[in-house]
């Protein structure tokens, strides 16, 4: 007899509901790193492409960076961009005939470009250039957190399937509370972004609803 198989969405409403683990809570200093929200992955009407899953993401993000602005918490923001040689993206050159990779998008590009609707606030808040998925890696980022004693980083942006993932996993494996606000992580297709939320939540960050990381900065 067939038996009907869930959605990855599914999958992941089943674990919210019913939980594998405690959590990891929150500490007494957050970061909170933007990571990669730029009109190459924001921008369908430019591009074709987009990652969105919740369509409030890009407010909900605004709305983390001015609560946390507002305790004089820091706000990092990353984006992509490569030389126009394309020697400075690695591996991911031997891709270089597939329009939409990573290693297309050019530094100075509107591509490279983070999103206008965000809510940047130069003077305060720190933006990198990544090569890699990780914000973390070959990045100032670490150095960053030390200089703040940060014990927690929250991570939005996208994707939830590559950057986020593999920002979350180094922030794990530095020794920090790591947590994903839901509505604020987007990927191309809900089936790898809500695979991807199981995975994490069972093993590497607190995936948790914005709201409720709302409420624990009002605290």
């Amino acid at each position: 007899m067939e038996t009907s198989q869930k959605t990855a969405r599914e999958i992941y409403q089943d674990l919210k509901a019913n939980p594998s683990r405690a959590r990891f809570g929150f500490g007494k200093k957050p970061i909170l790193i933007n990571v990669d929200l730029q009109k190459a992955y924001t921008r369908p009407d430019l591009f074709g492409t987009a990652y969105e899953t919740d369509p409030n993401q890009i407010h909900y993000v605004n709305e983390l960076a001015s609560r946390f602005r507002s305790r004089e918490w820091p706000v990092v923001w990353t984006h992509v961009a490569y030389m126009m040689s394309g020697e400075d993206c690695g591996v991911w050159g031997t891709r270089s005939d597939t329009p939409d990779s990573l290693q297309n998008i050019k530094s100075g590009s509107e591509r490279s470009e983070l999103d206008d609707r965000l809510d940047i606030v130069s003077e305060k808040d720190v933006i990198y250039c990544k090569k890699m998925p990780s914000a973390f890696f070959e990045t100032p980022l670490q150095s960053l957190c030390v200089y703040h004693r940060i014990d927690t980083v929250v991570i939005t942006g996208g994707s939830t399937s590559g950057c986020i993932r593999a920002t979350a996993v180094d922030s794990l494996s530095r020794g920090y509370r790591t947590i994903v606000p839901e509505e604020c992580v987007a990927d191309k297709h809900e089936s790898y972004h809500f695979s991807n939320l199981t995975d994490l939540a069972i093993k590497y960050a607190d995936v948790m609803d914005v709201k409720d990381i709302f409420d624990w900065i009002e605290q």
